[in-house]
């Protein structure tokens, strides 16, 4: 039985995502970003880092899709979820690191900008690159990361609720995925998957 620490429609969702694929049992508390409960002491017993997603496993707390993600692939090992060779798990681990270390960043500095700086100026400024890089992330997934038509090619993987994530990310700089033809039909088919529905109607979004 797992637990996960969410806010409706930011990064948890592909950890609740790839939960509704494995198909286990789950329990959701969604803490209010807005109404700062990410910095709450309760919540920073869970997550000293006041960030989301946590995820409440039977060994423990785990926080950071990159990790949680392959926690869980690995853990159930659902042969179209799981990825054996070291090598391309490598690769995969590779393609949700620049999810989370680069797309992720860009795409929190038109939210987030306080986390970087006190100055009102500053973090107006922040913003107004927000879209340039988003595009600039958009262009190298699509023209180098994205295999297609799955993010590691052939199989869907526990890749491919992060990169849906990310796709969310580009949506908000107004970006026109049909200039991307692969992300385009990656977040089309993604859309018609089961355990993207669930989790999108359990959010409520």
């Amino acid at each position: 039985m797992y637990k996960l620490y969410y806010f409706r429609g930011a990064s948890p969702l592909a950890v609740h995502v790839l939960l509704e694929e494995l198909g286990v049992d789950y329990s959701l508390e969604e803490i209010s970003m807005p109404d700062g409960e990410h910095e709450s002491p309760r919540y920073l017993a869970i997550n000293p880092k006041g960030r989301l997603p946590a995820l409440e496993t039977p060994k423990g707390i785990l926080t950071e899709n990159l990790a949680i993600l392959a926690y869980l692939a690995e853990t159930h090992r659902k042969p179209d979820l799981f990825i054996e060779d070291p090598f391309e798990f490598a690769q995969a681990q590779a393609l949700n690191s620049y999810f989370a270390s680069t797309l992720h960043i860009a795409y929190a500095h038109g939210r987030r900008g306080k986390r970087w700086s006190d100055d009102p100026a500053v973090i107006e400024g922040m913003k107004v690159k927000v879209a340039e890089n988003l595009k600039a992330g958009a262009e190298l997934i699509e023209n180098h990361l994205l295999r297609g038509p799955w993010a590691m090619g052939e199989r869907y993987t526990f890749c491919d609720p992060y990169l849906y994530m990310a796709e969310r990310w580009i949506d908000t700089a107004e970006i026109d995925l049909s200039g991307y033809p692969k992300l385009a039909a990656h977040k089309a088919t993604m859309l018609e998957r089961p355990a993207v529905k669930a989790a999108l109607q359990k959010q409520e979004l």
